[in-house]
């Protein structure tokens, strides 16, 4: 069978689904990907694993009706002249049209795989946005064979009135690979801070630095480390305002790579304060992998990765105090930090991994063996953590 994957960055065809295409590839099925930038690394590995790459005229970010429809005019000629018998979209751009495109050319059978909801929905966003959004997506996915969701809030809000009306399919993320996120032993002196994020405001980077100030007045020895890209999004960390903090001595400015293992192996504690409408961070999964203990937000996603006391702390998006806190919690008690990274391992290995996901996904698109999909299991605790964090709950 002939399929079709659409993304909205190149890197996430290799490193989020490069296990995912290369199954489809191995099963005897004919693999075209799509993605709006060009990445000459990622269209070498595709060509490696058998995967056809297509150039796809598309803006990540912002409303542009010309442009959008020229993006919607690409999918249509390209499903109109390949004849996929499967679409398989991710993120919110790719859905919207790819679903629309699918309507239009017919006999395809559309799977929209989504990854987080966005800025639309998140708390505090623009109602108009979100309107918008809510129509194309009910546009979209009004003939969608399934659609895969990571969380409960996000099949919620695709569902408002809980009539059933969308095939949801619930799957835990979109998995890690446990042979390559190996279970690192953890560095506790000094107590070290990670956040790997794209460098947008919505991450929680303000509240990741006021909480590093606040710790560092008692502990100044404490290190704080972020990884990852500058975002063009008007919502975007400047490089002036990540210079300034540097000099200010708060944090370190790591770069960004395409390897966050070593990063990880020389991090304490994993930290994500996002306020921003995830799915299921693929960071935290990876940072639970290699054993790290995690401190994200009470937000759809996080909190269906992470189990409060357990393999992490939760606590209130935009709260730099509380995340201090939670840091502190962990300096304190660093056989805490230890514990939970094994829960966290132990996690990940029982409810996260890519085999699991990928089962259920080609099972559910009839292109391998089939598996149960369910809702999103509990962890379950595997060691007790001190009382310190036990009181936070």
């Amino acid at each position: 069978m002939k399929v079709v994957v659409v993304a909205s960055l190149a890197f996430s065809l290799t490193n989020f689904r490069g296990r995912l295409l290369g199954a489809m590839v191995d099963a005897g099925h004919q693999v075209i990907a799509c993605a709006p930038d060009r990445d000459p690394k990622v269209e070498a590995a595709l060509t490696t694993m058998g995967v056809t790459f297509r150039h796809m005229p598309m803006k990540r970010t912002g409303l542009n009706p010309l442009v959008d429809l020229l993006t919607l005019g690409w999918l249509v000629r390209l499903f109109a002249a390949e004849r996929p018998g499967i679409v398989l979209a991710y993120t919110q751009k790719p859905i919207v049209y790819s679903g629309i495109a699918a309507r239009l050319v017919g006999r395809v059978r559309f799977f929209p795989m989504v990854t987080g909801l966005g800025h639309a929905f998140a708390e505090g966003g623009s109602r108009v946005l979100r309107v918008i959004v809510s129509a194309l997506y009910r546009l979209a996915l009004a003939r969608a064979e399934a659609v895969f969701v990571y969380n409960e809030a996000d099949a919620a809000d695709l569902d408002p009135r809980g009539r059933r009306s969308l095939p949801l399919v619930m799957v835990p993320g979109s998995g890690v690979d446990l042979a390559r996120f190996t279970h690192e032993p953890v560095p506790i002196d000094p107590p070290t801070f990670l956040m790997i994020a794209r460098l947008l405001r919505s991450k929680g980077l303000f509240e990741f630095v006021e909480a590093a100030r606040l710790v560092r007045r008692t502990r100044p020895d404490t290190r704080f480390e972020i990884l990852g890209p500058l975002d063009p999004n008007p919502a975007g960390i400047g490089p002036d305002e990540l210079a300034a903090w540097q000099r200010e001595g708060v944090v370190s400015y790591l770069g960004e790579t395409r390897d966050v293992r070593p990063f990880l192996a020389g991090a304490s504690v994993f930290v994500l304060p996002t306020w921003y409408r995830e799915g299921l961070p693929r960071t935290i999964l990876e940072a639970m992998a290699t054993g790290r203990a995690v401190i994200t937000t009470d937000m759809p996603g996080c909190r269906d990765a992470v189990t409060h006391c357990v393999t992490g702390l939760l606590v209130p998006p935009r709260d730099a105090v509380a995340l201090a806190d939670a840091m502190l919690a962990m300096i304190e008690v660093p056989e805490t930090v230890v514990q939970m990274g094994h829960n966290a391992r132990h996690a990940a290995e029982e409810r996260f991994t890519v085999e699991r996901i990928n089962t259920i996904l080609l099972g559910t698109m009839g292109l391998g063996r089939t598996a149960p999909a369910s809702g999103l299991p509990s962890a379950e605790p595997v060691g007790s953590v001190p009382t310190i964090v036990e009181g936070m709950a």
